[in-house]
Protein backbone atom coordinates (compact mmCIF):
# COMPACT_ATOMS: atom_id res chain seq x y z
CA UNK A 1 0.00 0.00 0.00
CA UNK A 2 1.69 2.94 -1.19
CA UNK A 3 0.76 6.36 0.59
CA UNK A 4 -0.37 9.46 -1.94
CA UNK A 5 1.04 13.05 -1.41
CA UNK A 6 -0.79 15.96 -2.37
CA UNK A 7 1.18 18.21 -4.44
CA UNK A 8 1.30 21.66 -3.42
CA UNK A 9 3.14 24.50 -5.19
CA UNK A 10 3.77 26.71 -2.60
CA UNK A 11 6.18 24.56 -0.54
CA UNK A 12 7.87 23.59 -4.07
CA UNK A 13 8.56 27.17 -4.20
CA UNK A 14 9.83 27.72 -0.62
CA UNK A 15 12.01 25.08 -2.03
CA UNK A 16 13.46 26.82 -4.58
CA UNK A 17 13.24 29.57 -3.04
CA UNK A 18 15.79 27.99 0.09
CA UNK A 19 17.71 26.73 -2.96
CA UNK A 20 18.30 30.45 -4.69
CA UNK A 21 19.23 31.94 -1.02
CA UNK A 22 21.87 29.48 -0.09
CA UNK A 23 23.39 29.69 -3.93
CA UNK A 24 23.44 33.67 -2.99
CA UNK A 25 25.01 32.84 0.48
CA UNK A 26 27.62 30.84 -0.97
CA UNK A 27 28.44 33.35 -3.52
CA UNK A 28 28.97 35.81 -1.25
CA UNK A 29 30.91 34.49 1.32
CA UNK A 30 33.28 32.14 0.22
CA UNK A 31 36.72 33.03 -0.04
CA UNK A 32 37.13 31.50 -3.33
CA UNK A 33 35.35 32.86 -5.77
CA UNK A 34 36.16 31.25 -9.35
CA UNK A 35 36.10 33.79 -12.83
CA UNK A 36 37.33 31.76 -15.87
CA UNK A 37 40.73 31.44 -15.74
CA UNK A 38 41.99 33.89 -12.88
CA UNK A 39 39.85 33.77 -8.90
CA UNK A 40 39.61 35.93 -5.92
CA UNK A 41 42.40 35.56 -3.76
CA UNK A 42 43.92 35.88 -0.86
CA UNK A 43 41.87 36.60 1.86
CA UNK A 44 42.83 39.90 3.81
CA UNK A 45 42.79 41.22 7.23
CA UNK A 46 43.11 44.99 6.92
CA UNK A 47 43.61 47.02 10.70
CA UNK A 48 45.25 50.69 11.52
CA UNK A 49 47.00 52.05 13.86
CA UNK A 50 47.70 55.71 14.63
CA UNK A 51 50.84 55.87 12.08
CA UNK A 52 50.35 52.84 9.81
CA UNK A 53 47.32 50.99 7.40
CA UNK A 54 48.30 46.95 7.88
CA UNK A 55 47.36 44.53 5.15
CA UNK A 56 47.76 41.04 5.83
CA UNK A 57 47.14 38.39 3.00
CA UNK A 58 47.52 34.42 2.99
CA UNK A 59 49.20 33.25 -0.13
CA UNK A 60 50.36 29.84 0.82
CA UNK A 61 52.38 27.96 -1.67
CA UNK A 62 53.61 31.49 -3.35
CA UNK A 63 56.75 32.94 -3.24
CA UNK A 64 57.79 36.64 -3.13
CA UNK A 65 59.39 36.76 -6.23
CA UNK A 66 55.84 35.91 -7.90
CA UNK A 67 54.11 38.83 -5.69
CA UNK A 68 53.37 42.60 -7.20
CA UNK A 69 52.17 44.85 -5.45
CA UNK A 70 50.73 48.00 -6.98
CA UNK A 71 48.94 51.20 -5.14
CA UNK A 72 46.98 53.56 -7.34
CA UNK A 73 45.56 56.60 -4.61
CA UNK A 74 43.85 54.95 -2.49
CA UNK A 75 43.54 51.10 -4.31
CA UNK A 76 46.01 48.52 -3.19
CA UNK A 77 46.52 45.69 -5.77
CA UNK A 78 47.61 42.47 -4.63
CA UNK A 79 48.29 40.18 -7.98
CA UNK A 80 50.38 37.45 -9.16
CA UNK A 81 50.23 33.76 -10.02
CA UNK A 82 50.31 30.48 -8.28
CA UNK A 83 51.87 27.92 -10.97
CA UNK A 84 50.75 23.93 -10.79
CA UNK A 85 54.21 21.99 -10.54
CA UNK A 86 52.70 18.44 -10.50
CA UNK A 87 50.25 18.16 -13.36
CA UNK A 88 50.25 14.54 -14.34
CA UNK A 89 47.39 13.93 -17.28
CA UNK A 90 46.94 10.01 -15.87
CA UNK A 91 45.45 10.71 -12.37
CA UNK A 92 42.03 10.33 -11.50
CA UNK A 93 41.15 12.84 -9.32
CA UNK A 94 38.44 12.22 -6.47
CA UNK A 95 38.27 15.87 -4.77
CA UNK A 96 40.04 18.80 -6.63
CA UNK A 97 39.74 22.29 -4.67
CA UNK A 98 43.31 24.01 -4.67
CA UNK A 99 43.35 26.46 -6.91
CA UNK A 100 46.08 27.41 -9.49
CA UNK A 101 46.57 30.63 -12.11
CA UNK A 102 47.45 33.74 -11.71
CA UNK A 103 44.94 36.05 -8.87
CA UNK A 104 44.13 39.56 -7.98
CA UNK A 105 42.81 41.19 -5.36
CA UNK A 106 42.21 45.39 -4.77
CA UNK A 107 41.08 46.73 -1.79
CA UNK A 108 39.83 50.55 -1.21
CA UNK A 109 42.18 51.81 1.83
CA UNK A 110 40.59 53.44 4.16
CA UNK A 111 42.55 56.42 4.52
CA UNK A 112 45.60 58.06 2.47
CA UNK A 113 48.65 56.67 2.66
CA UNK A 114 52.44 57.18 1.37
CA UNK A 115 53.55 54.58 -1.08
CA UNK A 116 56.78 55.52 -1.33
CA UNK A 117 57.26 54.52 2.03
CA UNK A 118 55.35 51.36 2.37
CA UNK A 119 56.85 48.40 3.52
CA UNK A 120 56.11 44.67 2.77
CA UNK A 121 57.44 40.97 4.39
CA UNK A 122 56.62 37.61 3.15
CA UNK A 123 56.37 35.09 6.22
CA UNK A 124 55.54 31.26 6.26
CA UNK A 125 52.90 32.48 3.65
CA UNK A 126 51.55 35.33 5.07
CA UNK A 127 52.17 38.64 2.97
CA UNK A 128 52.33 41.71 5.86
CA UNK A 129 51.99 45.13 3.70
CA UNK A 130 52.77 48.48 6.47
CA UNK A 131 51.54 51.53 4.50
CA UNK A 132 52.32 54.48 6.83
CA UNK A 133 49.33 57.03 7.14
CA UNK A 134 49.84 60.30 5.02
CA UNK A 135 50.87 63.42 7.65
CA UNK A 136 47.50 64.98 7.14
CA UNK A 137 45.34 62.15 8.17
CA UNK A 138 46.82 61.04 11.71
CA UNK A 139 45.64 61.96 14.70
CA UNK A 140 46.86 65.02 16.41
CA UNK A 141 47.37 65.74 20.13
CA UNK A 142 46.80 68.88 21.15
CA UNK A 143 48.47 69.96 24.58
CA UNK A 144 45.86 72.29 26.72
CA UNK A 145 47.89 74.40 29.09
CA UNK A 146 46.58 75.68 31.89
CA UNK A 147 46.57 79.69 33.20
Amino acid sequence: MSNLIRWEPAREMMTLREAMDRLFDDAFTRPLSVFRDSWTVPAIDMYQTNDDIVVKAALPGIKADEVQINITGEVLTIKGELKQNDEKKDKAWHIREQRYGSFERSIVLPTEVVADKAKAEFENGILTITLPKAEEVKPRTITVKAK
